[in-house]
């Protein structure tokens, strides 16, 4: 039995540390400024792998977990690294299919003073479930066109194994909510940053309460809104939290909110309660930051409870 299944999408990730670029704020979001139709110098490149359900599965490994991942790759370089990178970790690969017809997903990374902006390129996939053995979580996240396909038998696997289930969806899949609201119901975890919380509940609205009660409506348990650098916020029913972050040195935040999320459900999965899984996810996601991606960085669990234990005072407030 696997203490956890990632469902999801995985990329080859590009990062590329931009020299000449700066950051224009005006009307709506700030805007990434380059010339146009010229030779621009890149300080770095770094090619990884990246995805939310990977990064998970990997960091759950790193944690102690048994853990697996059901993705769709293409028949390439870049699905096989992927693979390898899957194996390294000890993650096991039996959910992992192969479409020979088809690459692996892309992202190119542009960083600029340790923000990121991410170009994606999504592969129109024919996306179907393989035959899970039974696990104790499943997290789901990201997909791209198509992701509708899984969900009959998902549902079923989570009911015939009551199986908890950590959501995570991506952008495809918050565009299309009715296709989702059936795992918004039946979630353990529902966890998203604050635009996203913003666009799955069509609202504008900054205040953290009123987000943490929208997302709460659909399912009644345990749910989390990150807010990047400026900490997370969690409602458990009965009390709302806040919990600031861990300040390191900034490099790098792609993946921030993965390895958070994976935090947070690996103390849950210890029997922790959802203030100390908002300290196991900050730090988590601390440490991720401090490198370039989403997986170099992902903590383990000796280096986990050792900074925990040497901060006690490093809580989250109720709000």
């Amino acid at each position: 039995m696997f203490d956890i299944i990632g469902i999801g999408d995985a990329s080859e990730d590009v990062f590329l540390q931009l020299l000449e670029a700066d950051v224009r704020k005006g009307t709506g979001s700030p805007k990434l400024c380059m010339s146009y139709a010229d030779k621009i110098p890149i300080g770095r490149v770094d090619r990884l792998i990246g995805g939310n359900s990977i990064n998970l599965a990997i960091g759950m490994r790193r944690l102690g977990f048994r853990s697996a991942f059901s993705v769709v790759l293409g028949n390439d370089e870049q699905g096989m690294k992927i693979v390898k990178a899957l194996k390294t970790d000890g993650v096991s690969t039996k959910y992992v299919t192969v479409d020979k017809k088809t690459m692996t997903n892309h992202s190119t990374i542009l960083n600029l003073n340790a923000e990121r902006t991410i170009l994606i390129y999504h592969v129109n996939r024919k996306y179907k479930l393989p035959k899970l053995d039974k696990a104790k979580w499943v997290y789901y996240s990201s997909m791209g066109h198509g992701f509708e396909a899984i969900h009959a038998d998902l549902l079923k696997y989570i009911k015939k194994y009551d199986v908890k289930l950590g959501f995570n969806p991506g952008t495809h899949q918050l565009r299309k909510p009715n296709a989702i609201k059936q795992f918004l119901r039946i979630s353990d975890v529902i966890l998203l940053n604050t635009e996203e919380t913003q666009l799955l509940l069509k609202t504008k609205t900054n205040n953290f309460k009123e987000l943490l009660m929208g997302l709460r409506n659909f399912n009644g348990k345990v749910v989390v809104v990150t807010d990047g650098p400026n900490g997370s916020y969690a409602y458990d029913g009965k009390d709302f939290y806040f919990q600031d972050i861990y300040n390191v040195p900034v490099v790098e935040r792609t993946g921030c909110g993965d390895s958070y999320s994976t935090g947070f459900i690996a103390a849950l999965m210890k029997g922790h309660d959802v203030p100390e899984a908002m300290r196991w996810g900050t730090v988590n996601a601390a440490s991720v930051i401090q490198q370039i991606g989403p997986q170099p960085g992902l903590i383990k669990y000796a280096a986990l409870k050792k900074i925990l234990s040497s901060h006690p005072r490093f809580k989250p407030k109720k709000f």
